[in-house]
């Protein structure tokens, strides 16, 4: 390892290093482009050789970069190289990446190199958020909090360009607001957010980190070295244990959001007002108004712990309250997130293709008094008990679908064996024609259709938009609707 690779910044002597990148998706061009613009010797491996594949390494090669794309290629590590960096959905246990700990080789994520990267002088506060689920929304609100005060922001990870593109960006930005996913954390050392925040736990992804365990150990890395604010969801204990047992900067705040009333040092909701109990001045003895419920698209109420979680890290800055409201009012939700898609004949049509596991499942299925219920999927070694058990008096019927539909199949049967459930066997492009005919025979006056399937969608659909998609478009055929 390169003597000074453990503290490295932008200003390193990068020409001497060779590192491995691997991946080249859009993470992984990132993290070469950004090595070759530092000057290193740059290998970019991945397995799979299509044409985004192609394109990316013939970008990368005229960049100087050496490109090795097909099968084998990432069997084992190709020289001497001091640095590996790895793309987000590598897991740990990849050959690759085994082989580079058993030889001592450092193994960064994209976002520890973004990191390293940033400029030496007056570089921009990072405002960081995770979470199992809200992330994305919570970072989009919080962009638009800090604009609306005039703020040159970037959003970064997860929710838009990688991290590492805007930190090389030539035209410095004022702040950055980071979405960071567990797989993210995993590889992150350095980091060292102004504020950051936690919105929830609960399992996901235990596929890949081995354990529940190992999944919040990886989440709780986002609060070490905290400058300003550890924002926790105060409904939550396990994002309150992990501000408790981190190591922040001194002087560094246990700053709590509640959808109830807040104590000091909170943020909550009085009398449908959003209000700042913890950044107040002077003047404002009791609290400062952020803004109403109404300002909250939709105001359903997990969507309400986000604007509360982005409002605190937009206050932890300096942010005016005046901002935060303009903020909130000027978000417009991304598509797949408890999106309406329909109302006929009494009966909602909701697309919330993105509720991915049980706890986002679970939020959305508590938006609404009377749910006939279309899950399924990927589980990715989820359990569907709990998700049953806090939903059942809502549920009046599911229709099920996708490769472990049955798990759901027997969660609703021990524990909601009073409501109808319909399984669809059907993967062709027709199945979600027929999930929304049999849903249409038993929905009510009254009742909300709502796609949650508390499962990846890969084992039917490209992605979740494209199972949201095909919802909606299943929908407008059924009622003559032209998109």
């Amino acid at each position: 390892m390169r003597s000074w690779l453990a503290a490295a910044d932008r200003d390193s002597p990068w020409p001497e290093l060779h590192a491995v990148v691997a991946g080249i998706g859009v993470s992984g061009f990132a993290a070469a482009d950004a090595l070759l613009q530092l000057g290193a010797q740059v290998t970019v491996l991945d397995e799979r050789d299509g044409d985004s594949e192609r394109e990316r390494g013939n970008i990368l090669e005229i960049l100087g970069a050496t490109v090795r794309l097909g099968t084998g290629a990432t069997q084992s590590i190709p020289g001497e190289p001091g640095l590996v960096v790895t793309s987000p959905g590598w897991r740990p246990d990849a050959p690759l990446l085994t082989e580079a700990t058993g030889r001592n080789i450092p193994v960064w994520g994209e976002v520890e190199l973004a990191w390293r990267c940033r400029p030496q002088e007056r570089p921009a506060p990072w405002l960081a958020v995770t979470g199992t689920n809200g992330k994305t929304t919570t970072v989009r609100m919080l962009a638009e909090m800090l604009r609306a005060s005039g703020l040159r922001v970037a959003a970064v990870g997860n929710v838009g360009d990688p991290i590492v593109s805007a930190v090389m960006d030539p035209e410095p930005h004022d702040v950055i607001a980071v979405e960071l996913s567990s797989f993210q954390l995993h590889w992150t050392r350095s980091m060292v957010a102004r504020s950051a925040a936690v919105l929830n736990v609960a399992p996901d992804h235990l596929d890949w980190h081995g354990s529940y365990e190992a999944y919040s150990a990886d989440k709780a890395r986002i609060y070490h070295g905290v400058e300003v604010a550890c924002v926790y969801n105060a409904a939550d204990a396990g994002t309150e244990q992990m501000v408790r047992n981190a190591d922040v900067t001194e002087g560094a705040r246990a700053i709590g959001f509640t959808r109830g009333v807040p104590g000091v040092g909170m943020v909550g909701v009085v009398d449908g007002v959003l209000v700042d109990r913890a950044f107040i001045t002077e003047r404002q003895t009791a609290a400062a108004e952020l803004g109403e419920l109404t300002d909250i698209n939709p105001a359903a109420p997990h969507n309400i712990d986000n604007a509360l979680a982005a409002a605190a890290l937009a206050r932890s800055l300096g942010v005016p309250a005046l901002s935060v409201r303009d903020g909130l009012r000027a978000f417009v939700p991304d598509p797949h997130r408890i999106t309406p898609v329909a109302t006929e004949s009494g009966v909602s049509w909701v697309d919330d293709s993105k509720a991915t596991n049980t706890h986002a499942a679970a939020a959305s299925l508590a938006a609404y008094p009377r749910v006939v219920w279309i899950a399924g999927g990927l589980a990715k070694g989820a359990d569907f008990d709990d998700l049953v058990l806090s939903a059942r008096e809502r549920l009046r019927a599911a229709v099920l679908i996708g490769a472990d539909r049955q798990l759901i199949a027997e969660a609703l049967a021990r524990h909601a064996p009073q409501i109808p459930v319909v399984a669809v066997e059907q993967t062709d492009n027709e199945a979600m024609d027929k999930v929304v005919a049999v849903a249409a025979e038993l929905a009510e006056p009254g009742d909300t259709v709502l796609l949650a399937p508390a499962c990846a969608s890969m084992d039917m659909f490209a992605n979740y938009g494209a199972r949201g998609d095909a919802f909606a478009a299943a929908v407008r055929r059924r009622y003559g609707r032209a998109r």
